[in-house]
């Protein structure tokens, strides 16, 4: 179900990877799973025990004996040396190119990178952010890495979820998010027992809430249970669990919601459910754009598109808005 209370929820896909240990990179623990599956990764939501309570191995120690932030850090690192492997082990080919006098150093590293993620403008963009050699004969690794690093950064951002905030130091919460903005103060216990506080109809709670109403009898010691939740989100506006996969998408990948509906008066399909589908798109689409994300044969035949809103008919090139209806016009229709 993704609407509650008029609230529509947007299924995003997540896939729980192995965590990392240093080395990982050289095929230590998991790292080669873990590193291999970030290929088709748009973002990553590293989670962190921000209390400190866990050591670069995942042993338990006591809370504050571990800084998180260096396992921002070593995870950071090792992503970066994973991309410096691939780039090193193709770059005899960079050099073969360089020799033709149609070589275009961007086109050689897009198509070098494309296989983990990296677009043509992530490629671009870092080209332009960093120094190099023009002959690609007089790279060193130095260069290679600071490439990899910056490739890493823009093509594999990362949102930093700090749990365990309800006993995390401060401190480790302000050094977090000084390592990386988009660290987000998370309890995973609070919505977890929030989330079957409401399946059992004790408390009136969605994902997001900032807050819970208690609605049915419960024990002194849940309800001493549910305070301590509360407190933790008055402190944070939240768990911080649907903050965290809105801030991974909404701001870190710079999407929108956008709803494409048959019918524009009743905002329906054609078995009369109002908003079926949603499609989260990239900042800047267009109404074709939504057409060719519906589906290739909805692209191909478009035609045109109307505002649902207000019913109508929108420019081609017109960029789509957060929550826009959009009913798409093609001859696949």
């Amino acid at each position: 179900e993704n609407c509650a209370d008029g609230k529509r929820y947007v299924p995003v896909e997540l896939l729980d990877v192995a965590g990392l240990v240093p080395g990982a990179h050289e095929g230590r623990g998991l790292g080669n799973q873990f590193l291999d599956e970030l290929t088709n990764a748009d973002v990553i939501l590293h989670v962190v025990d921000a209390s400190g309570g866990t050591d670069a191995e995942g042993e338990p120690v006591e809370v504050g004996d571990h800084d998180p932030v260096e396992d921002l850090q070593f995870v950071e690192e090792e992503m970066d040396l994973w991309l410096a492997s691939i780039v090193e082990r193709n770059w005899e080919s960079v050099e073969r190119a360089s020799r033709s006098p149609d070589f275009d150093i961007d086109e050689e590293l897009t198509e070098m990178l494309t296989g983990v993620g990296a677009t043509e403008l992530d490629v671009a963009r870092t080209l332009r952010a960093v120094e190099y050699p023009e002959d690609p004969i007089q790279w060193t690794d130095e260069h290679r890495e600071m490439l990899a690093g910056e490739i890493r950064a823009r093509s594999k951002p990362i949102v930093v979820v700090a749990n365990k905030a309800d006993v995390a130091p401060p401190e480790n919460l302000q050094a977090l998010k000084e390592r990386n903005e988009a660290t987000i103060p998370v309890t995973a216990d609070g919505e977890l027992a929030l989330r079957r506080a409401a399946e059992a109809g004790a408390v009136d709670y969605d994902p997001g809430d900032p807050d819970f109403e208690v609605v049915a009898e419960v024990s002194d010691q849940q309800r001493e249970g549910l305070q301590r939740i509360r407190e933790v989100m008055a402190e944070h506006g939240g768990t911080g669990v649907q903050e965290a996969l809105d801030t991974a998408v909404y701001d870190v990948l710079d999407h929108l919601t956008v709803y494409p509906v048959q019918d524009e008066t009743g905002w329906t399909d054609g078995q009369g459910t109002v908003l079926p589908d949603a499609f989260l798109l990239p900042d800047g689409s267009t109404p074709r754009d939504l057409a060719y994300a519906v589906h290739s044969d909805i692209g191909e035949g478009y035609l045109h598109a109307v505002d649902a809103r207000d019913g109508m008919r929108i420019s081609d090139e017109q960029e789509l808005a957060e929550g826009d209806v959009i009913k798409v016009v093609s001859t696949a229709n």
